[in-house]
């Protein structure tokens, strides 16, 4: 029997974690969620996700600092992470490699308002990389 994977969605918008909650519990997913970078590094840290799912715009610490934070641990080295969010993609990326000297290791990136299908095939593919 196949384990239920784990998603930890993160968003300060609670209409937007209700949206994706909504869409989620269609799927056999345990779901959690937080509403900052701060909440969402104290929760990785008590139960490592399968998925994190991650908005960029956030009160105390944004999902660039959650990003950087993340992948400066071995142990989430192999975590995927689905960036969710109104940010443009190309301007997202220059950012973060500004501010890091690094290239923004995710593995997906999905500009708001997601279709569900599309949100849903995303995290199908991304558990599947998880497992490979």
């Amino acid at each position: 029997m196949q384990e239920t994977a784990s998603i930890l969605i993160v968003d300060d918008d609670p209409d937007i974690l209700e949206g994706i909650i909504i869409i989620l519990e269609s799927q056999d997913y345990r779901l959690r969620t937080a509403r900052d970078g701060v909440m969402c590094l104290e929760l990785l840290y008590e139960e490592k996700p399968d998925l994190l799912m991650l908005d960029l715009l956030m009160p105390r610490m944004d999902g660039w600092g959650v990003i950087r934070e993340v992948r400066s641990k071995p142990e989430f080295s192999d975590m995927p992470i689905m960036i969710l969010t109104t940010v443009i993609e190309d301007a997202s990326r220059r950012r973060y490699e500004l501010e890091t000297g690094f290239s923004m290791d995710i593995q997906a990136y999905i500009e708001k308002p997601a279709k569900p299908t599309e949100l849903l095939k995303q995290i199908d593919k991304l558990l599947k990389w998880k497992t490979n």
